[in-house]
């Protein structure tokens, strides 16, 4: 699944769509991609001399990824909202020009909300990991 698709399930856009590339995906889980470029907008302040990216980026990003699991097959106007975050925790920086996987994969489900357990690797090792509490609500006409 490519940008273009995925704009067609989730609501974000540049610069806050942290999802470049959908890899795979099945009923309860997705793994997907972002690249992180040098000259992402947020590594112009976070910082100049040493480019981190920030870790609420790799957990958004976890959560879109989470995202498009649950509305893949949504035809209307659904919006998602992330409801919680808990048993985060960050293992490695992750450093521009680099390919960071996002892995989720549904815990339970409860109506439209969820509880995803939710990895984001670079190079095959464990960035971040945490356990995250994902919803969705019917979408307001502008």
């Amino acid at each position: 699944m490519n940008k273009e698709e995925i704009m067609k399930i989730l609501p974000h856009r540049e610069p806050i769509l942290l999802v470049d590339e959908v890899l795979e995906i099945g009923e309860d889980y997705v793994v997907a991609k972002k690249y992180v470029k040098k000259d992402e907008p947020v590594l112009k302040g976070h910082f100049p001399d040493y480019p981190i990216y920030p870790g609420v980026y790799i957990i958004e990003g976890l959560a879109q990824a989470s995202g498009i699991m649950l509305l893949r097959t949504n035809t209307g106007k659904v919006v998602p909202l992330f409801l919680g975050i808990d048993e985060a925790r960050f293992k490695k920086e992750v450093r521009p020009e680099c390919e960071l996987i996002y892995n989720v994969k549904l815990i339970e489900k409860k109506g439209p909300i969820a509880i995803i357990d939710a990895k984001a690797y670079v190079d095959n090792q464990l960035v971040a990991k945490a356990k995250l509490m994902v919803g969705s609500k019917e979408g307001e006409e502008k």
